[in-house]
């Protein structure tokens, strides 16, 4: 499949205000690697190939190890999530999934004890956020594949 068109070039100012959001993502608080699990998620989910190759590069760059993102599918089953990534997880699946019913109160009330409500505030707009940019990537046919995590800063 060929690319359909490249965002940041026939769109420059909508790219650079999806960028501004990862800005402000990457500085509200929550843990780095739960942003990369959640966007992982959700872009399995959607079925999003570019991100999903995306966030397991960003993952392993920080240092997840690959059981972790191998069991990522079937997290409820492994044991290798904390009951915060859980409940993360819970509320990524709720929030991406909202057009098959409504993000429950069952859902809120168990992941509320886990998150303070800017926390809860910032992680429903990273699963938007990844959301959007699934979308944005699945119409234009974003290629899977090339993408180099930045370097890291030891």
């Amino acid at each position: 499949m060929e690319q359909r068109f490249n965002m940041g070039a026939v769109a420059p100012a909508g790219y650079q205000a999806m960028l501004g959001l990862e800005k402000y993502l990457h500085q509200c608080g929550l843990e780095e690697g739960l942003l990369h699990l959640i966007k992982l998620r959700a872009s399995q989910l959607n079925r999003c190939a570019y991100c999903i190759d995306m966030h397991w590069k960003d993952s392993r760059a920080l240092g997840e190890p690959e059981h972790r993102l191998y069991g990522l599918d079937a997290w409820r089953e492994s044991p290798y999530y904390t009951e915060r990534e859980r409940a993360a997880l819970e509320w990524t699946e709720a929030v991406t999934l909202v057009t098959e019913g409504f993000v429950s109160d069952a859902v809120y009330e168990a992941v509320r004890p886990h998150f303070t409500p800017k926390e809860l505030a910032d992680l429903t707009l990273a699963i938007s956020t990844i959301n959007a940019w699934n979308r944005l990537s699945i119409s234009m046919r974003a290629k899977p594949g090339d993408y180099k995590p930045p370097p890291r800063n030891r």
